[in-house]
């Protein structure tokens, strides 16, 4: 397959990327650095700036993607302009392409507002989730995009365990590895297509978490 990483030089994104091309996919990495970040044939990088306007966005982006997974992040400078209206520019713009899937990375319980005040990590980021909540929420409603948004709790940097639990009421942690895998593999999953799950690190295969969403 043909695939978008939008945000392909971060944590989340540098992993998910590393195992796409694994997997013998096509990758365009978006990424704002200059140097080629990965040095594979089936690896090409575009510098996409989703600050922009949706039609500079839309003319950037190939007729024939079959996929897109939006990974990127403001990391909490500008939250506004990239987790929200950054990313919904890039569903307009898929849509308006005629690409039909699109994977958000997204964070655990951002559409369930009933749980963020009970949650000190949630509360020490409440502008990043307000954004995320909004960004998702289009995604869900006013989109048309065969879509998966998965939901991590805290990301951490350790070896993946290759196991998780989803759909808990723990917001619990992840290795950034695990996220990437699950990312990777709900693509051909076709069951997680317009579903929302959550996920942190468990004792369920990722793929036979995956099947069950």
């Amino acid at each position: 397959m043909k695939i978008l990483v939008i945000g392909a030089s971060g944590r989340v994104g540098g992993e998910l990327v590393k195992q796409l091309l694994a997997d013998e996919h096509q990758v365009i990495g978006t990424t704002r650095q200059e140097k080629k970040l990965f040095d594979n044939d089936n690896y090409t990088q575009l510098d996409l700036d989703i600050t922009a306007s949706k039609k500079s966005i839309e003319k950037q982006l190939d007729q024939d993607i079959d996929a897109v997974y939006f990974v990127a992040g403001s990391g909490g400078k500008n939250v506004l302009e990239v987790d929200l209206h950054g990313a919904v520019k890039t569903m307009q713009a898929a849509q308006d392409k005629g690409i039909k899937r699109y994977i958000m990375l997204s964070s655990v319980f951002s559409l369930e507002t009933e749980k963020w005040d009970n949650n000190p990590n949630i509360a020490d980021l409440k502008d990043y989730y307000i954004s995320k909540h909004y960004a998702d929420h289009w995604l869900v409603n006013n989109s048309s995009l065969d879509y998966t948004i998965v939901q991590p709790g805290a990301l951490k940097e350790r070896d993946g365990t290759g196991k998780i639990t989803i759909n808990d009421t723990n917001s619990g942690e992840n290795a950034i590895e695990d996220v990437s895998t699950t990312l990777a593999a709900v693509l051909t999953a076709d069951n997680t297509i317009g579903k929302v799950f959550n996920l942190h690190n468990g004792d369920i295969d990722i793929n036979e978490a995956i099947a069950t969403v």
